[in-house]
């Protein structure tokens, strides 16, 4: 009697409660009355339940590596499944992974397709398509499914998943088709507010995500599932623009859902804007101070002006001596050039300059620029900002027209090209073709819906005021508040106002102000 080794997969975890014709149950009964009729042992199953063969490759599957290495050592003689594509979904791959089985010596069973030779080339071709046509359907399958649920998230409509800290999921009284009662977020009353004191500590204070997840778990604030805070936890909340009051799905946003709003928009940018620019991937010039822990009043922002490189703070020992001989030290902060203290690179500039001297001079000339707004009327202040924030989304939308042009010529050409690939008088072929269509199909997708945001904000134009709003009522708070802020405030004030200080020989400096303010200044 030949030893049978039979394979049942399903490929999400809801099709493992399912009694559908595709869950593993179904599978198992149609193979052991296959085996029955043909007077086969099933000596050995394996499950896999809700593994993707169409997005997981079969180095990634246990399963599969564990019958390969069976095969190899000739445990079994047949693999059966319900359908080969219980195997795998992959056309570049799965039918490869069938020969090989064929060629170990193991026949491969379908209970709906029957075996699966490889005697001549039409086989091969045979064993070839059936795994095309089902990458296929898995390729439909998903866009349906993508389809789906970006409509859903269109509509405002909450798609499930992971409920986000800060938010209920409750009963929504609405079912789907299969008559499973959906949910929807409601805003936590409890969690709520220490979502914003994450998002203050960041912006306000320069926190960073080790230590706001220090913070709250020294607070005792446990997570949904009852664990301590992580790194990783704090900026899954961070980036997270449901807290604005969003769903989100890919690339694909709801419209506003102002009962789940928990942060001001303009906040989670200055989250966004300091995350980017700490991020260690970020090669440009920095704004933003990695850490405000620091005991200078400029980090992240300073530079040398001979050589551009960022200064960094640093501390030294001076000894003295008094008039009656006895000795004592003072530790002092420093700014040093890296390349020239260092010998990193070229510099002309000063090895180091002393934090006193430059603090004190930028804490001078910050205090002038933010006594300024306040004689500064905001409808005069905002009415100026709004024209340059049109002008500035005008010009935007115009590049963003000139992308999509050339994305629509470009489509065209290689539409062109699909019935000269057929005939074989094409440089490309038929697969080359076909990813290099999908590429431009999505390229043009994504400036068409960034031409759509454009003019949306254009369009609504009030959102841009109250944009600017918020900027000018930030830049009257901190012109209340800077003098009598901590250190860490002052610090992230500076960053956000001060887009670069740059400093050279003789302790001139050259302040770059942010564009969000700086035309806040009147003249």
């Amino acid at each position: 009697m030949k030893r049978v080794y039979s394979l049942y997969r399903v490929s999400t975890k809801r099709q493992v409660e399912m009694t559908g014709e595709d869950d593993i149950p179904m599978q198992r009964t149609a193979c052991h009355e296959f085996a029955a009729r043909n007077s086969w042992k099933i000596n050995k199953e394996f499950y896999e339940k809700g593994v993707s063969g169409f997005k997981v490759s079969a180095t990634k599957r246990d399963i599969i590596q564990d019958l390969k290495n069976a095969a190899e050592k000739r445990e079994f003689d047949i693999l059966l499944v319900y359908m080969f594509d219980r195997i795998g979904r992959i056309d570049d791959e799965t039918p490869f992974i069938v020969e090989w089985f064929v060629q170990q010596g193991i026949e491969v069973w379908s209970v709906t397709e029957g075996e699966q030779r490889f005697d001549n080339h039409v086989d091969k071709l045979t064993n070839y398509i059936r795994f095309w046509q089902a990458n296929g359907e898995s390729r439909k399958t998903s866009m349906r499914v993508k389809d789906s649920m970006k409509q859903l998230v269109e509509q405002g409509i909450y798609t499930g998943g992971v409920t986000p800290f800060g938010y209920n999921a409750v009963p929504s009284g609405r079912f789907n088709k299969r008559g499973k009662e959906l949910v929807e977020l409601v805003v936590d009353p409890s969690e709520a507010p220490i979502v914003r004191l994450i998002f203050e500590k960041s912006v306000c204070e320069g926190y960073g995500s080790h230590r706001l997840a220090d913070m709250l778990n020294s607070m005792d604030i446990k997570t949904h599932n009852g664990s301590n805070f992580q790194c990783n936890t704090v900026n899954r909340i961070l980036k997270n623009r449901i807290y604005c009051g969003y769903y989100v799905s890919g690339e694909t946003i709801s419209p506003h859902q102002p009962q789940l709003q928990i942060i001001e928009e303009e906040v989670y940018e200055q989250a966004q804007k300091i995350l980017g620019q700490r991020s260690h991937k970020n090669d440009e010039k920095t704004q933003i101070a990695m850490n405000t822990k620091g005991k200078t009043l400029l980090s992240g922002n300073i530079y040398c002006g001979h050589c551009e490189s960022n200064l960094v703070a640093t501390s030294y020992v001076d000894s003295y001596t008094r008039k009656d001989g006895s000795k004592y030290s003072v530790r002092k902060q420093r700014y040093i050039c890296c390349n020239k203290a260092r010998k990193r690179g070229d510099c002309d500039g000063q090895s180091a300059y002393l934090t006193e001297r430059i603090d004190g001079a930028v804490n001078v000339i910050v205090l002038e620029y933010l006594a300024s707004i306040k004689t500064t009327a905001k409808s005069i202040a905002l009415e100026k900002r709004y024209k340059t924030e049109i002008a500035e989304m005008k010009t935007q939308k115009k590049v963003a027209e000139n992308i999509k042009k050339e994305w629509v010529e470009r489509l065209a050409q290689l539409s062109a090209e699909i019935t000269k690939s057929l005939t074989g008088d094409s440089s490309f072929t038929p697969d080359m073709l076909s990813m290099a269509i999908d590429n431009a199909k999505s390229e043009l997708q994504k400036s068409e819906d960034k031409l759509a945001e454009l003019n949306y904000k254009l369009t609504n134009s009030q959102g841009a005021v109250k944009k600017l709003d918020y900027y000018y009522d930030q830049f009257r708070s901190w012109a209340n508040e800077f003098e009598v802020a901590s250190l860490e405030q002052r610090k992230m004030i500076i960053c956000q106002l001060v887009r670069e200080i740059n400093i050279s020989r003789g302790y001139n400096l050259d302040i770059v102000f942010d564009v969000n303010y700086e035309q806040f200044f009147g003249n």
